[in-house]
């Protein structure tokens, strides 16, 4: 009789210690990535003019609305199933190459129209080499899939920072060599191609691809209820460049653009990652949906809330530091995008939830909401100019915010108080370390820019964690919490 083995098997890891790890693989990379994302980009954004990246942002409307049906949707829709075998795989591979195709045609035959819309001629052109994106998509799209369903965020964590150094590396060859807005061009094509390549490679992805669709409807009834969620996103959130790109110059839609994007960087680049993860947990607990959407806000408010309130006082001194005199511009934008940006951030962390108790038709009815209240905003901020749109996005994103809480926290059983709760210890320290920060600003002497920066940044970060301290010493607790015990089988923090 053989001896038995003295040493038993570990048990496997708790979903708290799967998130955890997934979530500090996913966001901890994430940071690594856009340093060097970001520091390419600055750098790209000094050597660049206004013109370039208006042309450029007339050029992302086609894409992004394109984008929406790419297919990431029938993707996601394989998450959620308890088993998928290699004929499934192959099967919505076949469905994301047809789809793909399609949308690269499309976009190569309507580029003249776009550019007749916007009245610059360069815009075909423009559109037409970046209708070869969609043929990556389809080898991103699948592995990204399979490797979630695994909660394996280490080795996509992995492509992405070899892509992104891939796009920075052209980024800068091409803005150093003179090829101007083709240096905007450029540098995603060659990320999209390194990710697709890496992708495939570390899920072991199927690059066979079956054009057999028996039996696969229901994904694709799921993804088309996400892809429709997408396209009602895409005139929510792209609006803006629409009716801007007719109202405002090039170099004035560069410049409202450009401070769109540095308010963004943390709800665009950071919350999806976010999202991701707890798309995947979420789908695992859905009995406990409301305390672990909770623990999300918690998280991410403690971090964004005084972000924003940061950059909205800093401005005059991050822009110039940042960017250089001649976005100047950017300046007054900043504090009035840093109060919209607050609330996106709040409203986008309901769809992964809502999705992930399969009910995906929630997030589309907020999304078509939105795609109403939005345009309204962006239509009638645009009589007062670049600030109008602004303004715009504040008073957009107060309502769908508002509709986002009511309708989706319904679904998922949470309730305004907790949110509540939940919300108004980060939001009073971070108000108390603008007041003080803004005053710091207001009494220093004249020194460089950089230097006030360095102060601002030092003392913000002294106020924040003081006063948060202060006002809610569980919060501070909660977050070392989840990071230094990612390893261990406990519970998701609950309210």
């Amino acid at each position: 009789m053989a001896e038995a083995d003295p040493i038993p098997p570990a048990p496997p890891p708790s979903l708290a210690s799967q998130v955890r790890t997934a979530v500090i693989w996913r966001s901890g990379s994430q940071v690594l990535t856009q340093i060097v994302s970001w520091a390419s980009t600055l750098i790209v954004i000094r050597l660049l003019a206004p013109q370039d990246y208006g042309l450029f942002a007339m050029a992302q409307v086609m894409l992004v609305l394109l984008s929406t049906m790419n297919g990431w949707g029938l993707a996601s829709a394989l998450i959620r199933e308890e088993e998928v075998t290699e004929e499934r795989l192959r099967q919505t591979l076949g469905m994301l190459i047809l789809l793909n195709f399609g949308l690269a045609l499309v976009q190569f035959l309507a580029a003249p129209l776009v550019a007749l819309w916007f009245e610059e001629p360069m815009v075909t052109d423009l559109l037409r080499v970046q209708s070869l994106i969609y043929l990556a998509v389809p080898f991103s799209a699948l592995p990204h899939a399979i490797l979630s369903r695994r909660m394996d965020f280490r080795r996509p964590a992995q492509v992405r920072l070899a892509a992104a150094l891939a796009g920075a590396t052209t980024a800068l060859t091409g803005a150093l060599s003179g090829w101007g807005v083709w240096t905007l061009v450029a540098a995603p094509m060659v990320m999209f191609l390194t990710e697709a390549v890496g992708m495939t490679w570390a899920a072991r992805s199927p690059i066979r691809p079956s054009f057999r669709f028996k039996g696969a409807g229901h994904i694709a009834g799921f993804g088309g209820v996400m892809t429709a969620t997408q396209l009602f996103w895409f005139v929510q959130s792209q609006a803006d460049v629409v009716i801007a790109g007719r109202v405002l110059d090039a170099h004035d839609l560069g410049v409202y653009t450009t401070g769109l994007f540095l308010a963004q960087l943390l709800a665009a680049k950071f919350v999806p990652p976010i999202n991701e993860v707890a798309y995947a947990a979420y789908s695992r607990q859905q009995d406990a949906a409301a305390s672990a959407l909770l623990a999300t806000i918690r998280l991410v408010t403690m971090v964004a809330l005084p972000a924003y309130a940061g950059l909205a006082v800093v401005a005059p001194v991050l822009v110039p530091v940042l960017l250089g005199e001649k976005w100047a511009e950017i300046v007054p934008l900043l504090p009035i995008l840093s109060v919209a940006m607050a609330m996106m951030t709040l409203q986008i962390l309901f769809a992964p939830a809502t999705n992930a108790r399969g009910v995906p038709w929630a997030a589309l009815r907020i999304t078509m909401i939105g795609s109403v209240i939005m345009p309204s905003a962006y239509f009638i901020g645009s009589h007062w100019g670049v600030t109008g749109f602004a303004w715009g996005w504040v008073g957009g994103m107060a309502v769908l915010t508002g509709a986002t809480v009511i309708l989706s926290g319904g679904i998922i059983g949470l309730t305004v108080s907790s949110l509540a709760r939940a919300l108004a210890p980060p939001l009073a320290a971070a108000l108390v370390m603008a007041a003080g920060v803004a005053l710091m600003l207001r009494a220093l002497p004249p020194v460089p820019d950089f230097a006030a920066l360095g102060l601002a940044v030092t003392l913000g970060v002294v106020l924040y964690l003081g006063a948060l301290h202060l006002i809610a010493p569980d919060r501070l607790a909660e977050a070392l919490h989840f990071i230094r015990n990612r390893g261990e089988p406990d519970a998701l923090p609950a309210e």
